[in-house]
C-alpha cells in the first residue's frame, strides 16, 4: 500500500543555535528557520543529530520542538527528532511533538545499548502504536553501533504509520535492496549529502541535510533538478557541492556546519561538551571550500 509522503526535496537538519551559558537562543533559531525557508528548503528537522538533541534536556528538547512548530506555523512540515536509546524516552518524546503539532517524527536506532535485528522492529512498533504521527527511521551506524538490514526495514514497513527511512549507512548496494524489497511502502531519503543524486536514481525522494544549513537554495536544487528530468544539472550541482560537504565532515558533525555557518556571520555560539570548537585545520579546510564557492 502506498504511504503518504512527509516531503520531497530537502530537509535541513537544522543546527541549535546557544546562548553563551549554552542556553538554546531562541532568537537565532527563529532567523535561521526563515532563511532556512526563504532559501526553499522544503522541511525542517528539528532536534537531530545536527541539532545537538544529544546533550539537551527531556524538557529543553520538548520546548525547542514547540518553538519549531509555533514559529514554523504552517508554512513547512516540522519533523521532530525523537529517538532514544531508551522506547520509553523515545514515546514520551514523540507523544509530545504529536501534541505540539509537528507533522512527523524522526527516530534514530537505539545507540550505546543497542538492540537485534527483531528488537529494533519492536522497539518501533512500540513507538508506532503510541502515536498516530507518520515515522521516519534513521539508520547512521556510524554513531549508533546498530544497522537496520534491507530484511528489517520490509517487516518495519508493514507498520502502518513507519513511512520512510533516513538512510546514513553509507551502502548503496543496501539501499538499492531496501527499495527493492519495499518500494512505495517505505520511502528513502538520503542521510549523506555526498549521496543525494545516487539515492534520488534508486527512487529516493530527498534528502535530510546538514549541507542545507550553509547552502539551502543550492541543496534544494539538486533534488529540484533532478525532479524535473535535469538530471545533468543535478548531479553537475552535487559534484560541485562535494568539496564543501567533505569539509562540513571533516570532523564531527556538527562542529564544521556551526562554524561554517560562524563564517556567514551567524552569532550561533559555540557546542555543548563533549563536542568544542573546530580545530585549525578544521577550520582551513572548511574556509578554502567556502572561498570556492565564494560564500565568503
Amino acid at each position: 500500500m502506498k504511504k503518504p509522503l512527509v516531503f520531497t526535496g530537502s530537509g535541513v537538519a537544522i543546527i541549535t543555535p546557544f546562548n553563551e551559558d549554552l542556553s538554546i537562543n531562541y532568537n537565532k533559531l527563529a532567523e535561521l528557520i526563515d532563511l532556512q525557508i526563504d532559501g526553499g528548503t522544503d522541511a525542517i528537522v528539528i532536534c537531530g543529530t545536527t541539532g545537538e538533541s544529544a546533550t539537551m534536556t527531556e524538557e529543553e528538547h520538548m520546548n525547542c520542538i514547540e518553538f519549531a512548530v509555533k514559529h514554523v506555523n504552517g508554512r513547512i512540515p516540522i519533523i521532530a527528532g525523537a529517538g532514544s536509546n531508551d522506547t520509553r524516552t523515545a514515546i514520551t518524546i514523540s507523544q509530545h511533538a504529536e501534541k505540539a503539532g509537528a507533522d512527523a517524527l524522526l527516530i534514530v536506532t537505539p545507540y550505546y545499548n543497542k538492540a537485534t535485528q527483531s528488537g529494533l522492529v519492536k522497539h518501533y512498533k512500540m513507538i508506532a502504536e503510541s502515536v498516530k504521527l507518520p515515522i521516519i527511521t534513521y539508520n547512521v551506524p556510524s554513531r549508533t553501533g546498530t544497522n537496520i538490514q534491507p530484511e528489517t526495514y520490509l517487516e518495519l514497513s508493514k507498520i502502518p504509520n513507519i513511512v520512510a527511512t533516513k538512510e546514513a549507512n553509507g551502502n548503496i548496494s543496501d539501499i538499492a535492496r531496501t527499495a527493492a524489497l519495499c518500494g512505495d511502502d517505505l520511502y528513502i531519503y538520503s542521510g549523506n549529502d555526498d549521496q543525494i543524486v545516487p539515492i534520488l536514481s534508486l527512487g529516493g525522494k530527498g534528502v535530510i541535510s546538514v549541507l542545507s544549513n550553509v547552502v539551502p537554495r543550492e541543496t534544494h536544487n539538486i533534488c529540484e533538478y533532478y525532479f524535473n528530468g535535469k538530471v545533468k544539472e543535478s548531479a553537475a550541482l552535487q559534484l560541485k557541492m562535494m568539496k564543501l560537504i567533505g569539509a562540513l565532515f571533516c570532523e564531527v558533525n556538527p562542529i564544521p556546519v556551526k562554524a561554517a555557518m560562524k563564517l556567514l556571520g551567524h552569532e550561533v555560539g559555540t557546542l555543548r561538551p563533549p563536542l568544542f570548537d573546530i580545530s585549525e585545520k578544521g577550520l582551513n579546510s572548511l574556509t578554502s571550500a567556502m572561498k570556492e564557492l565564494s560564500l565568503i
